[in-house]
């Protein structure tokens, strides 16, 4: 999955920020993270509370995916030609001139992988300050077992510091012309919206919205079994004008479609500037995601966890919300007052849409050959 491709962020970290003067002796962090996803302003506020000066080195990366490849370069680890096993690398990509971090943003749906190929170490959980006051289903989110699957007794293997989730996002014009407003999944099949819609080029996001709207889960595990699925897949394939998961915006802003299936950090970066897009998040609930603090194999900074408790901390949890436009894994004190009125549909918790919402879990090989070869079928069948 490629989520959020770029992000924009005019107080988050634009390029590489080092707090502190290097010393032999002196305590470092080295941290590697998704552009946008931390601001500068936190991180100066982070070496302010240190009782001993250190060297904080923030490194910003673009692209998720670059993260991940890097945290399998670091491990000398490739994928095979077949597509199948970890083999040691005989040609490391680029990143492996880069010095292995003492943390890396990961992606909630890269977990899995990043423990079953060994890239990453727990995190201990006596020295997690801040563990407590963050909710339940987040704390399950991250325990997993050493196959990378939830298990309640498992090991704590990251730390979520901001989540978004899957929403739609419509032109106020031609609804208004239309004379409704799209409030759930179903809206999507409406007749007016023939050939007006984008949607998310990736199975699990489609056939899970479908899968939603009857009411079932974005994680189902045998799709033979859910009546009129394939049926309504083919429905909806009719309405759609393009598939794509990245410039799936553009053809919105200019009119040539009405609505798309967005992930909420690509549209909080437009909403300002572009009055006439509104969004909202579909009644019957929708997908999730999260980034995470991971500790790559090998990592053995004391600040570490000094850091995670930092971001956990309550007041600046609320920060990272508020500056990178997310939402907080932790309960904050944020109101309408603090957040811009277009996006107020995405920051302000409902809490009754929250408990309907769903992480895209991980799912066994022969089920996602299933979302796959379903997904794929119903595309090219114009």
């Amino acid at each position: 999955m490629d989520r959020r491709s770029f992000l924009l962020g005019t107080s988050a970290l634009a390029s590489q920020l080092l707090v502190g003067c290097a010393g032999n002796n002196q305590a470092k962090l080295n941290v590697q993270l998704l552009k946008g996803s931390i601001p500068g302003q936190v991180v100066n506020q982070f070496g302010k509370t240190l009782q001993q000066k250190a060297q904080l080195k923030f490194a910003p990366v673009g692209q998720l995916e670059d993260l991940f490849k890097e945290l399998q370069a670091w491990q000398g680890k490739t994928k095979g030609t077949d597509g199948k096993g970890w083999l040691p690398s005989l040609r490391l990509p680029q990143f492996q001139k880069t010095a292995v971090a003492d943390l890396v943003t990961l992606a909630d749906y890269r977990l899995k992988e990043a423990i079953e190929q060994k890239l990453i170490q727990p995190l201990e959980e006596s020295q997690l300050k801040q563990w407590s006051v963050l909710p339940k289903r987040w704390q399950e989110l991250v325990r997993r077992n050493d196959q990378g699957n939830l298990d309640a007794q498992g090991k704590i293997w990251a730390a979520p510091y901001r989540w978004g989730s899957t929403v739609i996002v419509y032109r106020r014009d031609k609804f208004k012309e239309l004379g409704w407003t799209p409030t759930d999944w179903a809206d999507l099949w409406r007749s007016e919206l023939r050939d007006r819609i984008s949607l998310l080029d990736q199975p699990r996001e489609v056939i899970g919205l479908v899968l939603k709207k009857l009411g079932k889960s974005y994680n189902t595990e045998n799709l033979d079994k859910v009546p009129d699925l394939e049926k309504e897949l083919r429905t909806l394939n009719q309405q759609v004008k393009f598939y794509a998961s990245n410039k799936y915006l553009e053809p919105l802003i200019i009119g040539d479609t009405w609505l798309a299936v967005a992930w909420s950090s690509d549209v909080v970066r437009i909403l300002a500037r572009y009055p006439e897009l509104a969004v909202i998040i579909p009644q019957s609930g929708t997908a999730m995601w999260a980034d995470l603090w991971v500790r790559p194999v090998g990592e053995k900074s004391a600040l570490s966890s000094e850091w995670i408790n930092f971001c956990l901390t309550p007041n600046i949890a609320k920060q990272i919300s508020l500056l990178t436009k997310t939402n907080s894994p932790i309960p904050t004190d944020i109101g309408t007052s603090d957040i811009q009125k277009p996006l107020r549909n995405l920051l302000v918790s409902n809490s009754q849409l929250f408990d309907k919402n769903e992480y895209l879990l991980p799912l066994s090989q022969s089920t996602q050959k299933q979302y796959q070869d379903l997904f794929a079928r119903i595309k090219n069948e114009a």
